[in-house]
């Protein structure tokens, strides 16, 4: 704290009451908020120079040679930045509810991930357990929490035709009501930075372009017990009893089935690498499409990040003649497809489905087959 008083100004305690009832309110970080505007300090930054110096963190630098104005950590603040713009993507809120949201977060943590705040207040946010954010545990996840600003902002009638400060502060309910307008530069600056580094995140409506929606279902082709049906309901992040690789899969292809099976009941993340899916950082954790690169990327075999460049992957197959290790495309166009997943054999497939859902199998008589690739 002492290091973050001497850079951003003078700390104070300032305890808020909140009022309202029917209504679930963050507390804000009123330990880390300043007495001052920084709004003189912040105003004309260097968007170019922003984006190289995120870039530079986001590729693994430590921090101790980037600076970007604003940010005296940007080795944990950028990361967790990162985080809010990927779980934004993830939901389709739109760039400005993404900016809104980094503001808010400079304001209540400094893009920081607190264990402590005014009361009971936590996290990016400074959400509290007992106003009904969640669990202690959930909110110290950015995911949730960036997930559970983001529910609260979309509820507020008229928001995207407010200003930043408006809009947090009708969320927020803060002390500090005015505060949040000091950061919308730099959150802006840091939104656009940050969503150029995910699959089609630089769109001009800010959402993203490797979306998962809830997939509609039809018959594959498949005769009853080849289909998957057989297993029964197969609980999330498990695998179904009596399952195994076939034994004429490919070997390449059994250790990348295996690998991904590994990373079951680990929750989605947008544009998350899937490097890391068991670790702390929301952004080690898998996406469709970063599954399967991984998975293969463990076997020797390098395929593209997303399921746009995937679906061109290898070789085209009939659904008719999927094996094991074929990727199977589905949602959007055959050309376009927006979702992604490993076929399994026995009926079955493994995917990362969507945001709040964990890695898990799914009978294939759930997919519509758009496609399939054949890639060793």
């Amino acid at each position: 704290m002492k290091g973050l008083a001497a850079g951003i100004g003078v700390v104070f305690l300032s305890p808020i009451l909140i009022a309202g009832t029917g209504m679930m309110l963050a507390s804000s970080a009123d330990a880390v908020q300043s007495s001052g505007s920084f709004s003189s300090c912040l105003s004309d930054i260097d968007s170019d120079k922003v984006a190289e110096q995120v870039t530079k963190i986001l590729d693994g630098a430590s921090g101790k040679d980037v600076h970007v104005e604003g940010l005296d950590l940007p080795a944990e603040q950028v990361p967790n930045a990162q985080t809010i713009v990927a779980a934004g993507l993830s939901v389709d809120v739109p760039k400005k509810g993404q900016i809104i949201a980094l503001a808010t977060a400079m304001q209540e943590s400094r893009l920081r991930n607190l264990a402590y705040g005014d009361r009971d207040s936590l996290g990016l946010f400074q959400q509290r357990p007992s106003q009904g954010w969640g669990s202690a545990e959930q909110i110290r996840d950015p995911t949730y929490a960036s997930e559970q600003f983001y529910k609260h902002l979309l509820k507020v009638s008229g928001w995207q035709q407010m200003t930043v400060t408006q809009a947090a502060q009708a969320v927020q309910k803060s002390g500090l009501p005015d505060a949040y307008a000091q950061w919308e530069e730099l959150a802006t600056a840091l939104q656009a930075a940050i969503a150029k580094t995910f699959p089609g995140g630089g769109d001009a409506d800010g959402k993203g372009t490797d979306q998962d929606k809830k997939p509609s279902t039809s018959t594959t082709g498949c005769a009853p017990g080849e289909d998957g049906s057989g297993f029964g309901r197969i609980p999330e992040g498990s695998v179904p009893k009596g399952y195994s690789i076939p034994k004429d899969a490919h070997p390449r292809a059994r250790k990348a089935i295996t690998w991904a099976m590994q990373q079951l009941g680990t929750l989605y993340q947008w544009g998350g690498s899937c490097t890391n899916s068991h670790g702390p950082d929301p952004m080690g954790r898998c996406d469709c499409s970063s599954l399967m690169q991984q998975a293969y990327a463990h076997v020797g075999v390098t395929l593209t990040r997303t399921t746009y460049t995937q679906v061109n992957e290898g070789k085209a197959v009939s659904p008719s003649q999927l094996e094991p290790g074929t990727l199977i495309f589905s949602r959007g166009t055959a050309a376009r497809p927006e979702h992604v997943g490993m076929y399994m054999g026995e009926g079955l497939v493994i995917e990362a489905p969507r945001t709040t859902k964990p890695v898990r199998i799914t009978p294939i008589k759930d997919w519509t087959i758009l496609a399939a690739r054949r890639v060793i």
